[in-house]
């Protein structure tokens, strides 16, 4: 019998049957979508996996970026970028079809942490790779002999893929601090 008492500013206290202790509510906080283990968790990391992949393969047809060592960071920074994505949607996957969420503080923090260091090297690889595009293309005016084309897409793909993991970081991030 857990009734507390008044002490201060004393007021009947409704009396307390056994049927009113099995009828407390218990009820759990709404997930938002967008976290782990919810349709739209695995919705981002599809897109996060989607456009890293086809940045890597749109740069990887290109045959002369290991000339340029930002297009080769770009190509490492996505290649993790999208096997973090993958793993991680595999997992969304799983928790949704066993209809579990991901609350575990050390999970969540795994999460937080892994989608703050891979969207951080995808944003200074594609800001790398932006930088060196417009001087290949706008001061030394040499798309005719570098595929400029290729090096936008690449670029352009790998800033969607922050885009999308940005808000996946930021969820995760304020679902561990507000634990």
């Amino acid at each position: 019998m857990n009734v507390i008492h008044p002490t201060v500013h004393p007021i009947e206290a409704p009396p307390v049957t056994d049927a009113a202790n099995n009828a407390i509510p218990r009820g759990r906080m709404k997930d938002m979508q967008g976290t782990p283990g919810t349709p739209g968790g695995l919705a981002l990391r599809f897109f996060q996996f989607a456009f890293a992949l086809v940045a890597l393969c749109v740069m990887a047809t290109t045959i002369d970026f290991p000339s340029v060592t930002a297009f080769r960071y770009l190509v490492a920074a996505v290649s993790l970028q999208s096997l973090w994505s993958l793993i991680l949607a595999i997992l969304d996957a799983y928790a949704i079809l066993v209809r579990r969420r991901f609350r575990h503080p050390r999970v969540v923090s795994l999460f937080a942490i892994g989608d703050g260091i891979t969207s951080t090297l995808t944003f200074t690889a594609a800001c790398a790779s932006a930088g060196i595009t417009v001087l290949i293309g706008n001061d030394l005016n040499d798309c005719a002999r570098n595929h400029c084309t290729r090096f936008e897409t690449a670029t352009a793909m790998a800033f969607m893929s922050w885009f999308a993991v940005s808000p996946s970081f930021l969820l995760n991030f304020w679902t561990l601090a507000s634990k």
